[in-house]
């Protein structure tokens, strides 16, 4: 592999965020990769880069975006008003996957919660990616908690 670098993602890099998190078997059913693409994403780019308190970042090498993760900044009254971050939308190409860049890119992300005065850094993954979860495990990350979620439509 060679080397990424881990920056803020741009407009530019939308279309191919949206075709890493369409590529697999979850994705391919809940995002939209035509061409022109749906301006939708592009009105959640502009709320995401309105937030200060969001990161969506990319993965870049050799001029293309090999992976994106998204990062909410989130506090709360609980644990004396402590930072979270909350890890999401984590993707990696499938040409660059078991090098290493996924654990690279990890990193980068909890050290952008620490830089940020993050107490805890969080994630979700489907219970069916059995694969993410042994990944997340071997990262150190716990399954302290269950998830549940109420989809509005």
């Amino acid at each position: 592999m060679t080397d990424a670098v881990f920056r803020r993602a741009t407009s530019a890099d939308v279309p191919a965020i949206v075709e890493l998190l369409a590529n697999d078997v979850l994705g391919r059913t809940r995002e939209d990769v035509r061409d022109p693409p749906n301006p939708k994403y592009a009105e959640a780019f502009a709320a995401i880069e309105a937030d200060g308190n969001q990161l969506l970042a990319i993965a870049e090498s050799d001029g293309m975006v090999v992976g994106c993760l998204q990062i909410s900044f989130i506090t709360g009254l609980s644990k004396i008003g402590m930072w979270r971050g909350q890890i999401e939308s984590v993707r990696i190409s499938p040409d660059h996957r078991g090098g290493g860049l996924g654990r690279k890119m990890i990193a980068w992300a909890i050290a952008e919660c620490r830089r940020r005065g993050c107490g805890t850094v969080q994630l979700t993954t489907d219970k069916t990616r059995l694969d993410a979860q042994r990944f997340y495990v071997s990262l150190g990350f716990v399954a302290s908690h269950e998830g549940m979620k109420l989809e509005l439509k």
